[in-house]
């Protein structure tokens, strides 16, 4: 049954932005649902009808794993058929969110990612698994100094793998530009930095309708996070000065242009990183318009691309909207 009416005399408050990170993909999230239940039928199921989708396949593994107890009833899922390749995907990817988030070793993350791989050798998803856990925080605090040239190479070793099996696996080259933009970081800004040449690179490497298309934009964003973590540049993007200048109009000016495609109604890609590009819009100064946009996303709004997901547009828009915004 619907809601009850709000009581009379109350305003109607906008409602609250929800993020969920199954965007607008009711089956993941009614599989979700089941899996909480105890009920890991409905995974498989949805695993198998996934198929090779690589990209949908990564998206809907890494949402199920960072349930918190995917864990326990994946290894339910593996007593009843122990030879499940899906299964083992699953549980590789359910024990990197717990290692991420302090409950698991991550060596046993690892030993489970790297098991799952050798039982489906055409998946990246298990090397995606490794990758998400190679950005984790025992790997964070040396990023950008001399000491993280090990890291670095590992990143790019696992992000190869991934590419032999899926060349434009979108959450792949999200995280590899979050740990590029973090190299050289105490030498200030420099706009011939080398996340830049790799999203140029990768975006012209893309199919046409690809959402690696918005990977210049998400580098430029990537670099002002590293930048303002050290001090170079304001925190906040619409006085920071990072947006601003020819690379950042060439960026944003690419990002809209991509949302106007991606908008039309049956693009394949129409709900992917339009946050992302709203949040862009904002930092170039157009906030009505930005607002606009991030409205219109709705619940299909993440909190920012997956390689920061701790950072949230939304937090921007509300503390702007009561000056530069206005009503929207």
């Amino acid at each position: 049954m619907p809601p009850p009416p709000p009581p009379l005399g109350r305003a109607r408050r906008r409602a609250a932005q929800v993020f969920d990170a199954a965007l607008d993909d009711t089956e993941l999230v009614a599989a979700r649902t089941a899996l909480a239940q105890g009920r890991w039928q409905a995974v498989r199921s949805l695993l198998v009808r996934t198929g090779d989708d690589w990209d949908r396949r990564g998206h809907r593994i890494t949402v199920l794993a960072r349930e918190r107890h995917t864990a326990a009833w994946v290894k339910d899922w593996l007593l009843a058929e122990p030879e499940s390749a899906d299964a083992a995907v699953l549980l590789g990817a359910a024990l990197v969110q717990r290692a991420l988030a302090g409950r698991e070793e991550p060596g046993a993350a690892r030993d489970a990612c790297r098991a799952a791989a050798a039982l489906v050798p055409a998946d990246p998803t298990p090397w995606l698994g490794l990758l998400l856990l190679e950005r984790g925080p025992e790997n964070a605090g040396s990023a950008g100094s001399a000491g993280s040239a090990g890291s670095a190479g590992e990143t790019v070793r696992l992000y190869e793998e991934i590419r032999q099996r899926h060349r434009d696996h979108h959450h792949a080259h999200h995280l590899v530009v979050a740990r590029l933009a973090e190299r050289r970081s105490e030498a200030g800004p420099d706009p011939l930095h080398e996340v830049y040449e790799f999203a140029a690179w990768a975006a012209e490497q893309a199919p046409a309708d690809s959402p690696l298309a918005v990977l210049p934009v998400v580098a430029h964003a990537e670099r002002h996070r590293v930048l303002a973590a050290r001090g170079h540049v304001s925190a906040d993007p619409a006085s920071s000065g990072h947006w601003e200048g020819r690379r950042a109009r060439q960026v944003l000016k690419a990002a809209f242009d991509w949302w106007l495609e991606w908008e039309q109604e049956g693009h394949p890609r129409r709900l992917v990183d339009l946050n992302f590009l709203a949040h862009a819009k904002y930092c170039e100064g157009r906030g009505a318009e930005a607002a606009a946009l991030f409205l219109r996303i709705g619940p299909h709004g993440t909190p920012a691309p997956w390689s920061y997901p701790d950072r949230d547009p939304v937090t921007a828009f509300r503390a702007a909207r009561a000056g530069a915004l206005g009503t929207v």
